[in-house]
């Protein structure tokens, strides 16, 4: 029974004897983890990077209309849409886990039937988080917005409702793709999604003069297309031992699996929604319309950074797992040094650029003086934010390798909410050190979060913790349900 119940996270594991053969000199080892990594982080960090340069690109052209327009835009897409999207994104994360270990057992048809409820758990949670797009003008104004910043957000936030409910089909369908190592499909279909999206957005905001409404639109088109192309492929014949067909074994054990989703969601939610509180927060602070845009364009250029380590979070979690799957330690350190050396020296080279162009920043977003000023003002604390991004997303990697996504779901809540938020509010309003303090409350939160986890990964390889990535039930069980059970 335990044979049946004990499956591989990601692969099988190579045998004893090869585990122990040791790769002579330190330089080749560092070679052999690094080709490893960059196998799973490549296609990773390239599909975010196209993605989230989408919704630059939009903010962007936003940005271009008028300073309130760029603020209506960044609290619609970073705020509501960013609030419901985290949450989806972190629902979405279960199937990390069950299509993984189902892939692992060779229970190939099982990744389409959690797929599809996936799906079903997603729908429902986007249902029930549409009023806050319908009504977010009321919610803004209750919460103590400007009425007008309030109602120029409410109409992006409707344009996007379309995106909200896309995310439904395409969140599940990239970890289904992901989890049989056909990320290239990803990247293929970002790759067609971007010139679609560039073109859609000039033509819709510049050539025909639609405004916000025509960005919001843009962005719409480019991930339904994205979607489709990945819809097709999956469903169309391009995974014929994973899909098999509608199932009504989608149905089946819906509540087990919104438990399942739950730690990896609060853990995705707790750290995207930090960054989200932070610009709306700054809207209250005198002069908001400026420090909503200065505080925006330097997260939307964090974020886009914030991209490629983000390809280490999964790349790192991948090597760690496996490692702590053959009860070796010392490999999962060694892959984590590696994976955070490389996003650290990544993040540096960055950083640099930040500071060397620190005068220039701005100028994709806006073209208001007070804009570009206010942001090169606050590009010293930029590049230092770019900097740590480096370390705290690979760390928390190794959390999630060594299953400890409540340890990161708690250490976020101490370091963002317990520590952050308070601590920014502080220094913003009791003594007015403005926008300044924001980008500094993100340090504070950050080194918290790297030394906590830290000091847990570390305490749980010194202990020799041989982790079991299993499932709650037995695959065996599993088929004869799947049979009893018709295919539609």
């Amino acid at each position: 029974m335990e044979s049946q119940n004990s499956v591989p996270l990601i692969s099988e594991l190579p045998e004893k004897g090869e585990r122990g053969k040791i790769v002579p000199g330190l330089a080749k080892e560092v070679w052999e983890e690094s080709k490893k990594l960059w196998e799973i982080v490549g296609p990773a960090v390239f599909m975010r990077l196209v993605l989230y340069a989408m919704n630059i690109i939009s903010q962007a052209f936003a940005g271009h209309l008028g300073d309130r327009e760029l603020a209506a835009f960044s609290i619609a897409s970073t705020v509501i849409s960013g609030l419901s999207f985290g949450l989806l994104l972190g629902m979405a994360s279960a199937l990390e886990t069950l299509c993984g270990q189902a892939y692992g057992a060779k229970q190939y048809h099982m990744l389409g039937v959690y797929m599809q409820r996936s799906w079903l758990i997603l729908l429902g949670f986007a249902v029930l988080l549409a009023p806050t797009y319908v009504f977010s003008e009321q919610i803004l104004v209750a919460l103590g917005q400007s009425p007008e910043l309030s109602r120029e957000t409410s109409l992006v936030s409707m344009y996007m409702l379309p995106l909200h409910f896309i995310s439904v089909i395409l969140l599940p369908l990239n970890k289904f793709l992901q989890c049989q190592l056909k990320n290239w499909v990803t990247a293929v279909t970002t790759v067609a999604g971007f010139p679609v999206h560039v073109v859609a957005t000039w033509l819709l905001v510049q050539h025909f003069m639609l405004g916000l409404f025509g960005a919001a639109m843009a962005l719409n088109l480019s991930w339904a297309l994205i979607t489709g192309l990945q819809l097709a492929y999956a469903i169309g014949g391009g995974c014929p031992e994973t899909w098999k067909g509608f199932s009504a074994l989608a149905f089946v054990d819906l509540k087990d699996f919104v438990k399942l989703s739950a730690a990896s969601g609060v853990m995705l939610c707790l750290e995207s929604w930090y960054y989200r509180i932070l610009i709306f927060l700054t809207a209250y602070m005198k002069n908001a319309e400026l420090a909503v845009d200065a505080l925006s364009i330097c997260l939307s250029l964090a974020g886009w950074e914030m991209m490629i380590h983000l390809g280490f979070l999964a790349g790192t979690g991948v090597r760690v797992a496996n490692e702590l799957g053959a009860a070796n330690g010392k490999g999962a350190r060694f892959a984590t040094i590696v994976s955070a050396t490389t996003s650290f020296l990544i993040s540096i080279f960055i950083s640099l650029l930040a500071l060397i162009f620190h005068d220039k920043l701005a100028l994709i977003f806006s073209s208001s003086k007070a804009v570009i000023s206010a942001v090169d003002s606050i590009s010293v604390l930029l590049a230092l934010t770019i900097l740590l991004n480096g370390v705290q997303p690979v760390l928390s990697g190794v959390a999630v390798g060594s299953g400890w996504q409540a340890l990161v779901a708690y250490v976020n809540i101490g370091s963002y909410y317990l520590i952050g938020v308070p601590f920014g509010v502080l220094l913003a309003w009791g003594f007015h050190y403005g926008v300044l303090v924001r980008i500094f409350t993100l340090h504070i939160s950050n080194m918290n979060d790297v030394h906590i986890i830290f000091k847990g990964c570390s305490f749980s390889w010194v202990k020799g913790l041989k982790l079991n990535f299993s499932l709650n039930f037995s695959f065996s069980e599993m088929n004869g349900r799947a049979k009893s059970r018709a295919i539609f």
